[in-house]
């Protein structure tokens, strides 16, 4: 089994925690705020744009430990979701996030390295597509625009955050086994 089902829980955990909480930065065109109503439209857009980027970030981790035979696991970072949905809450305009990791089991440097840097990579990948095709497409709608636009910036500040070379971040965990 690739996920057992309090992975699959904790997923569903974290989609709809980072979609609540990027939903008040990631903003459809025009909209007019009515607070009495929940703006499914606004939800739908945000889920689009961050639930990928989030978990294949976490799911690079994953599935490459998994295919150099190691056991991996996805677990929610319950601390990290508060603080996400505390800024929320305080209207904080730009969130950083880390709402889980994977845990693996021991594994040699080489493999620290290529399993620490496979979730980076994923979002260097949904950063220079949507770059690519902002930058090369022309005659999108307006919508499409804003959602490679935000899809693009959103991956590119968590491939430059988790590239800082401080623990718990990837970045740590490519840099200090080329040390050891």
């Amino acid at each position: 089994m690739i996920f057992t089902p309090t992975e699959i829980l904790y997923i569903l955990i974290t989609i709809v925690a980072i979609t609540y909480i990027f939903s008040s930065v990631i903003k459809l065109p025009c909209r007019e705020f009515n607070i009495k109503k929940i703006d499914t439209e606004q939800i739908k857009f945000a889920f689009i744009i961050t639930a990928p980027a989030i978990i294949l970030h976490e799911m690079g981790h994953k599935f490459i430990a998994i295919f150099m035979g190691l056991e991996a696991h996805y677990e929610v970072w319950f601390l990290g979701l508060i603080i996400g949905l505390i800024l929320r809450f305080l209207n904080f305009g730009f969130i950083f996030l880390a709402p889980g990791y994977v845990t693996f089991s021991t594994s040699s440097n080489l493999e620290i390295i290529l399993i620490a840097g496979a979730g980076p990579f994923i979002n260097l990948i949904l950063w220079l597509i949507p770059y690519f095709i902002i930058k090369h497409k022309k005659n999108l709608t307006e919508k499409t625009s804003l959602l490679l636009v935000y899809t693009s910036e959103i991956n590119k500040w968590l491939f430059i955050f988790n590239m800082i070379p401080i623990p718990p971040l990837d970045g740590s965990k490519i840099l200090w086994p080329l040390f050891s």
